[in-house]
C-alpha cells in the first residue's frame, strides 16, 4: 500500500480508502471488512450519517478490533441544516455513534447547487463548523460534490475547504481542470466510487473486456487514476472482505503509465470514434443550457460508451436515475426534448442532438432508479 498527503490537512493518507456505503446493513460484515482493510494498509475509512447504520457499526468495530484511534482516518459527511441546532446534534450523534471524541475529516455531504453554497457562505453555518474546530470535535473539513464543474471550482476558490470529494474517472475527465485548481490551493482530493460510477468496472461489457487485454478494466482505470500525483485516494467500496483483494494487487502501482497501458486507452478512444462515427459526442457541454433542463452531455456520454463500447448495463444504470436522484444528478431524461432546435447551432461537432436524445432513452430508459443509500 502506498500513502499520500491529503493536501493541506497533512494527514497521511492510503491510495485506496474504504467507503462504507455498501456494507452499512450488517454488523458482522462491516466488521470482518474493515479488519481486512486494516490488513492490507488501508488507513482511511469514509462513511455518512446517512448511510444506514454505518456509524454506530464503524464505532463498535474499531472497539471490538482495538484500533488505536490515531492508527485510523475517519471521514464522516453530514447534510448542512438550516437549524444550527440541528446540525451539532447531529455532529455529537455522530461523536457517538462513532465512539470517538473527534472526527478527522468531515465534509460537508453535497455542495450540488448553487444554493447549497450560497447557505454555506451566507448563514451562520460556517460558525458552526468552526466552533466545533476550535473545540477539538473536528481536525478538517471539506465537501464532496456532484454538481457542476464551474460550481466545485467556486467552492473551492471560497478557500473554506482542505479536501474535496469529486467525481473524475477515465470515462469522465469533465473535472480535470479540478485537481489542477486543488494541487494549486493544496487541496486533498478523495476519488468517488472509480469502479462503480467510474463504468461498473467490476463487471465489465464484453466488448470493454476485449479492447483492454492484456489488463483488466478496473484495474486499468486505477492505474489511470493511481499515476496522477495530483489525486490523494480513490474510494474501494467493498461489501466484503474478498472485494478488497483484487483492486489492491495496483495498491503500490502509482508509476506513469507505461506505452502498453496507454496503446490500451489510445486504443479504446479509436473505437469509440470509429464504432460512433458521426454521432460521437466530445463532450464540449457548450450545447447547455437546455430550456428543458436536460442534462445533454451526460446523456450523449452515455451513448457515447453505452453503444459505442457496449457499456449499456452502466448506461442503463446511470440514465435511469434521471429525475429520480434529485440535486445527486440532475436534469431530465431524453425524452422531454422539444425539439426546439436551441442546442443545434452550438454544437461544433453539428449533432442531431434531438435524435439522439430520443435515440438514448429508448435504449437506455429502462425503470426508475435511486441512490443506493436513499433505497
Amino acid at each position: 500500500m502506498k500513502y499520500r498527503r491529503f493536501g493541506k490537512t497533512e494527514l497521511n493518507i492510503s491510495v485506496f480508502s474504504l467507503g462504507l456505503m455498501r456494507c452499512c446493513y450488517s454488523q458482522s460484515q462491516l466488521l470482518s471488512t474493515v479488519a481486512k482493510a486494516f490488513e492490507l494498509g488501508i488507513n482511511h475509512l469514509e462513511l455518512a450519517r446517512g448511510y444506514g447504520n454505518s456509524e454506530a457499526y464503524l464505532g463498535r468495530a474499531l472497539k471490538e478490533l482495538n484500533i488505536p484511534r490515531e492508527k485510523v482516518i475517519i471521514t464522516t459527511k453530514l447534510t448542512p441544516h438550516e437549524d444550527k441546532n440541528t446540525f451539532s446534534q447531529w455532529l455529537d450523534e455522530s461523536l457517538l455513534n462513532l465512539q470517538t471524541d473527534y472526527i478527522d475529516c468531515l465534509a460537508i455531504h453535497g455542495i450540488n447547487t448553487p444554493s447549497h453554497l450560497d447557505f454555506i457562505q451566507k448563514t451562520d453555518f460556517l460558525e458552526i463548523l468552526n466552533k466545533a474546530k476550535n473545540e477539538g470535535k473536528i481536525k478538517h473539513f471539506g465537501f464532496s460534490s456532484h454538481g457542476s464543474l464551474e460550481l466545485i471550482k467556486e467552492a473551492i476558490l471560497t478557500d473554506l475547504f482542505e479536501f474535496i470529494n469529486i467525481h473524475y474517472y477515465y470515462f469522465f475527465q469533465r473535472n480535470y481542470s479540478v485537481l489542477e485548481l486543488a494541487k494549486k490551493l493544496d487541496l486533498g482530493v478523495f476519488i468517488i466510487s472509480p469502479a462503480d460510477k467510474g463504468g461498473l468496472l467490476y463487471q465489465p461489457s464484453p466488448k470493454l473486456e476485449k479492447l483492454c487485454k492484456p489488463f483488466s478494466p478496473l484495474l486499468l482505470t486505477y492505474r489511470f487514476l493511481l499515476c496522477d500525483r495530483r489525486i490523494s485516494t480513490l474510494s474501494l467500496g467493498a461489501s466484503n472482505p474478498e472485494e478488497l483483494i483484487y483492486p489492491l494487487t495496483v495498491a503500490d502501482r502509482d508509476e506513469p503509465l507505461n506505452k502498453k497501458e496507454i496503446d490500451t486507452f489510445n486504443h479504446i478512444e479509436n473505437t469509440l470514434k470509429q464504432t460512433l462515427k458521426t454521432d460521437h459526442c466530445s463532450q464540449c457541454y457548450q450545447c447547455l443550457p437546455c430550456p428543458e433542463n436536460i442534462n445533454i452531455p451526460e446523456i450523449l456520454r452515455l451513448r457515447n460508451l453505452g453503444v459505442g463500447l457496449e457499456m449499456t448495463e452502466y448506461a442503463k444504470y446511470r440514465y435511469q436515475m434521471f429525475e429520480n436522484a434529485g440535486h445527486w444528478f440532475w436534469g431530465r431524461k431524453g425524452d422531454k426534448c422539444t425539439e426546439c432546435g436551441e442546442c443545434l447551432p452550438k454544437c461544433p461537432e453539428k449533432l442531431n442532438i434531438p435524435a439522439l436524445l430520443a435515440d438514448s432513452h429508448d435504449r437506455f430508459k429502462g425503470s426508475a432508479r435511486r441512490r443506493l443509500w436513499e433505497n
